[in-house]
């Protein structure tokens, strides 16, 4: 693996869950997706665990949400005493439109999954467009913030990505 990225998409609201998702990138360009250790808890316990996948996988970026929770979600992070790189995106489209370049990796095999990950695929065979999904596909889109991370490497630390 020349580059890790860990995708974050945050839980606001009770009943979701944080997703967490950790990807990879080869010499070849492929991208694989390592791990998946989203988790329904409390921030605090969601915030161990990002730490803890960030210290096992050595992961260059962790790409993190900041539209519902704003700078709170860095916050918890940076309250770890350690230097985490944190890569703050804002959505600007709804979660289909924004996993649209990605499924279109995954078409031409460009995206390959190092395991199986029954609730992640769950999720992405789910997402339909113009549907609305319920609960929130926070694993898909985690997955989708690491993919384009590893995509963007080596741009600002606060991205503006295309979605």
């Amino acid at each position: 693996l020349i580059s890790v990225v860990i995708g974050v998409d945050p839980a606001v609201e009770g009943g979701d869950e944080t997703g967490i998702i950790v990807s990879g990138k080869t010499e070849d360009g492929m991208i694989w997706i390592l791990e998946d250790q989203s988790i329904h808890a409390r921030p605090r316990q969601w915030v161990d665990r990002i730490v803890s996948v960030w210290r096992r996988w050595k992961a260059s970026a962790i790409v993190v949400e900041v539209n519902q929770g704003g700078d709170v979600i860095s916050e918890l992070l940076r309250s770890q005493q350690i230097n985490l790189p944190i890569r703050k995106v804002r959505a600007k489209h709804g979660k289909v439109i924004r996993a649209e370049p990605v499924a279109m990796m995954y078409a031409s095999d460009q995206i390959r999954h190092a395991g199986i990950f029954p609730a992640l695929e769950d999720q992405m065979c789910s997402c339909v467009p113009g549907q609305v999904m319920s609960p929130s596909p926070d694993r898909l889109d985690a997955m989708v913030w690491a993919v384009t991370g590893l995509q963007s490497a080596g741009r600002a630390k606060t991205s503006a990505l295309p979605f």
